[in-house]
């Protein structure tokens, strides 16, 4: 399938408007990994080679996620499948928590020897939680992307100041700040409202997205069936969306996204993901998950169509209010 690369923030890094997200690669290990089945029930090497083998040609990962089982496991399924180095975009990120800027040297040489032989091109911080400031941390990141060890820097989970800031700082060293992954979809709009998508907008930054999807709530398989909540592995059916009162609420924007998958013989999920990659121009992706082949077939899917200016406000309008 040929997909239209779009540049990463302002680096020479051109990415698929989706990537593949592997935070479900974590094994259950850790608290992060508790979210998602073990990977005896997640065919991972299956889900990569789809995933490649369909124009996705970036993963991302995380240090956190699994203690290193995800970035594991994407390294293990892009060599099952000859991946070239060259041409394979691994996103990961450094986790904070706990922890000082200077600690980010020693993780990195651990997150190198997991995902060789692949390397690094975007590497992230994955929150605003460093015991170091935010200073700190840009002047670290410098000093890798002066040594050629990571090839772009970004941040994740960062407010709008905290994206300033972090952009003056490692502007100044004479390197951009490309990207901040949060969480948005149709049905969490708010980086729309506290200045975070206009501060990526006019820093040229890269809006990663990820639960895109909301944890599987724009299928619309639990308004269909909601007794399915409650099969669910790890936190998620606790949260308030996935309560009689979230489905209610939401039950509108399914409704919307069905009406217009029909049109394209395809799926609410698809239609979600085509809004948000292409609503807001170029500078919005998204990294979708998949705990089974058949899912990263259906993100795959996205790229057959593209829906309508009409269309696109049609959703907006029914979504504003979770802005």
């Amino acid at each position: 399938m040929d997909i239209k690369l779009r540049q990463l923030g302002e680096s020479d890094i051109h990415i698929t408007p989706l990537g593949l997200g592997c935070w479900q690669f974590s094994n259950r290990i850790g608290f992060a990994g508790k979210f998602w089945p073990s990977l005896e029930e997640v065919p991972s090497d299956e889900i990569i080679k789809v995933s490649w083998e369909g124009g996705i040609n970036w993963f991302d990962t995380a240090e956190m996620y699994g203690w290193g089982a995800s970035e594991k496991c994407v390294s293990h399924g892009l060599q099952k499948i000859n991946a070239p180095i060259e041409s394979t975009i691994i996103a990961t990120k450094w986790h904070p928590i706990a922890r000082r800027a200077s600690r980010m040297l020693r993780s990195i040489e651990e997150q190198i020897q997991r995902l060789a032989p692949y390397k690094i091109s975007l590497y992230q911080i994955h929150s605003p939680t460093s015991l170091s400031s935010i200073k700190t941390e840009m002047e670290v990141m410098a000093d890798l992307l002066k040594a050629g060890i990571i090839r772009s820097a970004g941040v994740s989970n960062y407010s709008a100041r905290q994206m300033r800031n972090a952009h003056a700082h490692l502007e100044k060293l004479g390197f951009p700040l490309v990207s901040n992954q949060v969480h948005y979809s149709l049905l969490n709009r708010k980086i729309e409202r506290n200045g975070i998508l206009k501060t990526a907008q006019e820093l040229g930054m890269t809006i990663i997205a990820y639960s895109p999807l909301e944890q599987g709530l724009l299928t619309g398989k639990f308004h269909e069936n909601p007794s399915l909540i409650k099969t669910r592995v790890g936190w998620r059916k606790y949260f308030p969306l996935y309560r009689p009162s979230g489905l209610e609420r939401t039950k509108p924007v399914i409704d919307t996204l069905k009406k217009i998958a029909e049109r394209y013989g395809a799926t609410p999920a698809q239609v979600a993901l085509n809004w948000l990659i292409h609503f807001h121009g170029e500078r919005v992706v998204a990294i979708p998950g998949a705990t089974r082949k058949e899912q990263a077939l259906q993100n795959l899917g996205t790229f057959k169509f593209h829906i309508s200016e009409a269309e696109m406000d049609e959703i907006d309008k029914v979504s504003r209010k979770f802005i």
